[in-house]
């Protein structure tokens, strides 16, 4: 199965989502889901962000790219940059929305403290998105 993420970062802050379904209810991650039948990647992560969230973005480069197989299910997933539209972190107004359970920023130190999916902390220091990670060619982020 096909899904994306959206990675919103806005003045030293990433905007997460609380689960509110299954797989893995309750833990936060990157607004995202499935790609839908005839609708391009870079469409599905703005419907996501709306849909989760209810904030307009314009979708970037591909951060880096996971999969998760589990029983009954493998997902690979590509996650994008996202700039929020037209708004200072501070004065956005998020409400969650279709399977999001809670919206909310959390500084770009703050976010290894939450009770995120599985693998999503590794990721996003690997990928330079927040701070402690390292690059590939093994520099420190």
């Amino acid at each position: 199965m096909l899904a994306v993420g959206a990675v919103v970062r806005n003045a030293g802050f990433l905007l997460v989502v609380k689960r509110g379904m299954p797989p893995e209810a309750g833990r936060w991650s990157l607004p995202g889901g499935k790609v839908e039948v005839g609708e391009t990647i870079r469409q599905a992560v703005v419907r996501e962000l709306r849909e989760e969230t209810g904030l307009d973005g314009t979708c970037g480069d591909l951060v880096g790219w996971v999969e998760r197989i589990g029983p009954g299910t493998h997902f690979v997933i590509l996650d994008f940059a996202v700039e929020v539209q037209g708004v200072e972190v501070q004065g956005v107004e998020a409400s969650p929305g279709d399977d999001a359970a809670e919206v909310a920023w959390v500084e770009l130190g703050e976010v290894g403290s939450l009770d995120l999916v599985s693998g999503l902390e590794a990721f996003l220091r690997e990928h330079g998105v927040i701070p402690g990670g390292e690059h590939s060619d093994g520099a420190r982020v």
